[in-house]
């Protein structure tokens, strides 16, 4: 809530999806025209008139959404996206409704995209016993390449130590045992807290400390020789380097409707083929109607005497004929 500017600025790998510029927050800011940012990570509200008053929602709080009638403001009542949110322990519910009648882009957006992100956490949690391996080789993510293969690796989860096989990608490590497909973990390096060599009882062997968030796993694994430990533990760490520069987080979602770029939109204007010709004749229709006088005006033009009507008339404006007036009214 509230959150600093540099706080609600996009980090490394948050992709920006939908952005919605006609959304009220419902239960917090109950009138107040906002804009509704849709990432691969998060919602992010904040008003328009008022940029400090503005809220952030991780997509890993969130516990449900769904779709009800709500009283607003600037709709009244009108269908609105209910959002059930669980931090520290404490729930929190948020409202959001669509100022623009008759768009269900916030519904769809904000519901595909957190589908999306519920479907792709293998990377970004740390697994244990899943269904990783088939045939005897990784299950390849979306985006995820396979760097080393590396057989004859211990795990030392035990006292007597399981030998399996170590698959690392540009997205995570994995190890599962050659007896047992199913007894594996993956370790994304987004969860990896430190990976080192250190002296156990079974000799040296690399250990992976996994994040709080993820357990605080202590993860040893043994390879010989040492040379071949430590360039593993070389290349990993260099992947980890890279990875946190430039993470993936799996959320693959792409609007099927993108407002288009204005540089798109623009098109140039293009000269009518069109020639004008002057008329050199008055209609004196137009001008003579255009040029009616007052009825209360009693200053008329001056008398001239016309020898064609033999009679005393209005003196003519230029260019005028008593034959042009004449065909005005036939």
């Amino acid at each position: 809530f509230s959150s600093f500017s540099r706080q609600m600025k996009m980090r490394s790998g948050e992709v920006l999806i939908d952005c919605l510029d006609s959304v009220e927050d419902t239960k917090g800011n109950n009138g107040d025209r906002g804009r509704l940012l849709v990432t691969n990570l998060r919602i992010i509200w904040h008003s328009l008139s008022l940029p400090r008053v503005n809220l952030s929602v991780g997509y890993n709080c969130i516990i449900n959404i769904t779709t009800r009638t709500a009283n607003s403001k600037l709709r009244g009542q009108t269908e609105a996206l209910y959002i059930l949110t669980k931090c520290n322990n404490t729930r929190f519910e948020f409202i959001f409704t669509n100022v623009v009648p008759g768009s269900p882009r916030l519904f769809t957006s904000v519901i595909a995209v957190h589908r999306a992100y519920e479907t792709s956490k293998m990377y970004r949690d740390l697994k244990l016993r899943s269904a990783l391996i088939q045939n005897k080789q990784l299950r390849l993510l979306p985006q995820e390449q396979i760097y080393n293969k590396i057989n004859g690796v211990w795990n030392l989860s035990s006292d007597q130590g399981n030998l399996g096989t170590f698959f690392i990608t540009n997205v995570r490590i994995v190890w599962h045992a050659n007896m047992n497909d199913s007894f594996n973990v993956s370790i994304p390096y987004l969860q990896i807290r430190s990976i080192k060599i250190r002296d156990s009882k079974f000799g040296l062997a690399m250990v992976i400390e996994s994040s709080q968030q993820s357990g605080g796993y202590v993860l040893g694994f043994k390879i010989d020789p040492v040379e071949k430990l430590q360039e593993a533990v070389k290349e990993i760490n260099s992947l980890h380097r890279v990875y946190s520069a430039n993470p993936i987080f799996g959320v693959d979602y792409e609007m099927e409707e993108k407002p288009q770029p204005l540089e798109d939109l623009t098109v140039e204007q293009v000269q009518d083929d069109v020639e004008i010709e002057s008329d050199e004749q008055t209609d004196a229709f137009v001008v003579s109607s255009t040029q009616e006088k007052n009825p209360l005006d009693q200053h008329d033009g001056e008398p001239v005497f016309s020898e064609e009507l033999g009679l005393a008339i209005e003196k003519l404006k230029d260019g005028f004929t008593l034959q042009g007036l004449w065909e005005v009214i036939s």
